[in-house]
């Protein structure tokens, strides 16, 4: 179980604090999958990156007994001027990963050649997505945290995308953030709405979707 405990996020803007999650509480199951929808700017990436522990709430906690990764395909924490192969050693070594596997995996499934040599700092935006995209599937986590771009690159490489993400981890949780409304109702379990900083449970995916277009 994944446990969301009056979460909160104020931003200082120049304008003054602008608060973005008002008091949120949400329950994950193992297993399920649950779609986030809400309007550009609502705060659903700015949940997602505090759930996956790249952001802090102001106030509120997560409680959690199972592994949740960081927001699929997320580069920010590479290291820019080492090579996709020492981010690769270092993503190893937090997670007690055998080097020469995960090297084989990610090698073949973000396929960026010679280039995994380079400072990640040269990589275009695809390949960064690219090669943190095969670093979030290679690690076992119990529950994925999908934002918005779930495959890059082009058809060939999505539908390598689609069969890891969707087919061979079918099992696991998945809390995904998209305005692609088809992918959501052929995707999720159960549905949310964020609006005006508070999350509100949906009866039905379907429902949660008519609300999303009414707003």
């Amino acid at each position: 179980m994944l446990q969301c405990v009056n979460i909160t996020k104020t931003f200082h803007t120049s304008a003054g604090p602008r608060q973005v999650l008002k008091g949120i509480n949400l329950k994950v199951a193992r297993g399920e999958k649950l779609g986030i929808l809400g309007q550009n700017g609502a705060g659903k990436s700015t949940m997602l990156r505090i759930i996956g522990g790249v952001d802090f709430a102001t106030s509120g906690h997560i409680e959690k007994d199972m592994s949740v990764s960081w927001p699929l395909a997320f580069t920010g924490a590479f290291q820019g001027s080492l090579s996709g192969l020492d981010n690769l050693r270092f993503i190893c070594r937090i997670y007690e990963k055998d080097y020469d596997e995960t090297r084989a995996f990610v090698d073949d499934f973000a396929e960026l050649g010679s280039q995994l040599l380079e400072p990640v700092k040269t990589y275009s935006s695809g390949m960064r997505a690219r090669l943190g995209f095969a670093l979030s599937l290679v690690i076992d986590f119990d529950c994925y945290l999908i934002d918005e771009v779930i495959m890059v690159g082009d058809a060939r490489f999505a539908e390598k995308c689609n069969r890891e993400m969707f087919e061979k981890k079918a099992d696991r949780g998945m809390i995904i953030v998209s305005h692609n409304m088809g992918f959501v109702k052929e995707t999720c379990t159960r549905c949310c709405l964020l609006k005006d900083g508070k999350m509100i449970e949906c009866p039905s995916v379907e429902e949660g979707i008519d609300m999303y277009h009414r707003f």
